[in-house]
């Protein structure tokens, strides 16, 4: 497993044709459509949907069945790029530590899974491009890069300890050379992030943008601690920032869009049917924006795992560790 920064591109795609000498015969249509919306139909029932209640299938994601399709016609293996596991939650009343722990291993072997059940009807089979996205907005969320940096490393180190090999890792260390991280998220931000006035429009006007401006703010609110000043000046602040966040999460995907081309786009966000990122749930929840790294696990004793606050799992279950370090908690 390359380390936290490694890029994937698609020369480094896995063609099995390749390695045998034998050219590449591509399967009729009929074939790469059933094998596309048969991809699909494995996804769907983990989609983190904005619109729950729609009744989706394969068919109402024209855009993914096409990205699907391109790799197969060429025989490719398959090309997940999914922004997240930036860093823990600086509110440790929210989760155990600025480490991985259980929840990041649970997610991780949950998406490691889903690709090798692909390959099972795709030979080819598929790769996850962990796109780490904690240092393109570290000094808007008040985590130090260092910190970021620990657990991007600690993620690479998870994967191969766990033997996860349809994982890849990238973040902003694989990009602009040894500039100061201060630099990089400047010319990122500089080049691929929409004005605020822009957004400011779209929050305004689209609603799924507005959902996720809302959640920002409420995530950011949370987390700051130490704030000295009024609740209201607190707000002002935290909407300030999630403006922020957003555009500089919007330049990033545009960074891994140029990186990496070729590929199908997940999202850790709730997604409506048809558009082009496809949201992903990495573990099951009530709330459709909690995330590993905004929360501990708790294990409960019928053997289901729940992402829970901290705080909250604190009060009815043990601590566990692994590895000599907070893991997750366990009910009796």
């Amino acid at each position: 497993m390359p380390p936290a920064g490694t890029t994937v591109t698609s020369d480094s795609q896995a063609d099995s044709n390749e390695s045998t000498g034998t050219a590449y015969t591509a399967p009729d249509q009929q074939t790469v459509a059933r094998l596309s919306a048969e991809i699909l139909d494995l996804l769907l029932p983990h989609r983190r949907a904005s619109d729950p209640d729609a009744e989706a299938v394969p068919d109402d994601f024209p855009l993914q069945l096409e990205q699907l399709a391109d790799f197969i016609t060429a025989g490719d293996q398959i090309l997940f790029t999914l922004p997240g596991f930036p860093c823990k939650s600086p509110n440790l009343a929210k989760v155990l530590s600025h480490l991985p722990d259980e929840g990041e291993r649970l997610s991780l072997t949950f998406l490691n899974r889903l690709a090798e059940e692909i390959g099972k009807i795709y030979e080819p089979g598929a790769k996850i491009l962990i796109c780490s996205d904690g240092h393109i907005f570290g000094d808007l969320i008040h985590v130090p890069d260092d910190h970021i940096d620990q657990y991007s490393d600690e993620l690479s180190a998870l994967i191969e300890r766990e033997g996860l090999t349809n994982l890849d890792t990238f973040d902003l260390r694989a990009v602009l050379g040894d500039l100061p991280f201060d630099e990089k998220r400047a010319r990122v931000h500089a080049q691929y992030a929409p004005t605020k006035e822009e957004l400011r429009e779209q929050v305004l006007t689209d609603e799924e943008t507005a959902k996720l401006y809302r959640g920002i703010t409420r995530f950011l609110t949370e987390d700051t601690f130490g704030w000295t000043g009024t609740k209201s000046a607190l707000q002002k602040d935290c909407r300030q920032r999630a403006y922020g966040v957003i555009q500089r999460s919007r330049a990033w995907g545009d960074l891994i869009a140029e990186q990496h081309p070729r590929s199908f786009r997940l999202s850790i966000h709730p997604q409506k049917v048809g558009v082009l990122k496809f949201g992903i749930r990495l573990l099951e929840h009530t709330d459709m924006w909690m995330t590993p790294w905004h929360s501990s696990v708790l294990h409960r004793p019928d053997g289901e795992w729940e992402l829970i606050r901290s705080a909250e799992a604190a009060k009815v279950g043990r601590l566990v560790e692994r590895n000599g370090r907070p893991s997750h908690y366990e009910t009796s």
